[in-house]
């Protein structure tokens, strides 16, 4: 999520002074922001060798872990806010993830591909797997290994007991309140534990 506005918009959920997780932090551009912009502290978690390298040039603690193995090196209630922004679509083990978000963080936010926004469904009408701006890679070599929609994540908040405390789309940088899951190509979500 490269976008400027967007990264702005995830960045006001995020408290000034925050301790901050961020999951799949890519090349270090948001935590970078917030530790610039908002006075946050804390580290990226990346796996690939060029955003690793990327987050030192950058300045940001970044610790080279596969998320797939969980959190296990961080207590409970580590971090005031832990970042999922692109990252839950490529976890083979997405619920335990997020469960594993809500436990080392106060808060989580999480931000995914809005796979029932309208011109996805256009496309599955149509009888062909969607290639958006947001999701530009053809079915057969798409790095997502799970597609789901923001009416999913609030089922699946609810059976992990996570109290969703903000929600809305994002399209094109502009905040969608109202039918997101229809009209914003991103999800987003702030949430507790319950």
């Amino acid at each position: 999520m490269t976008d400027r506005r967007t990264l702005e918009t995830i960045a006001q959920l995020v408290p000034e002074g925050s301790r901050v997780l961020d999951l799949g932090c890519g090349e270090g551009a948001l935590l970078d922001h917030l530790q610039r912009q908002r006075g946050c502290t804390g580290y990226g978690i990346e796996i690939a060798d060029e955003n690793v390298l990327a987050c030192v040039k950058r300045g940001v603690n970044v610790i080279q872990l596969n998320l797939d193995q969980g959190l296990s090196i961080f207590d409970d209630d580590t971090f005031d806010v832990v970042l999922q922004i692109d990252t839950l679509q490529h976890l083979r083990n997405a619920e335990t993830m997020l469960r594993e978000t809500a436990r080392v963080g106060k808060v989580g936010i999480v931000a995914f591909p809005n796979f029932a926004h309208w011109p996805n469904r256009l496309s599955i009408v149509r009888g062909r797997m969607p290639v958006t701006k947001r999701l530009p890679y053809q079915w057969y070599d798409t790095p997502n290994i799970r597609v789901g929609t923001f009416k999913d994540f609030e089922v699946l908040a609810t059976k992990n007991r996570l109290t969703v405390l903000d929600a809305f789309g994002l399209q094109d940088g502009e905040v969608r309140r109202m039918l997101p899951n229809l009209t914003a190509s991103t999800a987003v979500f702030k949430f507790e534990r319950a």
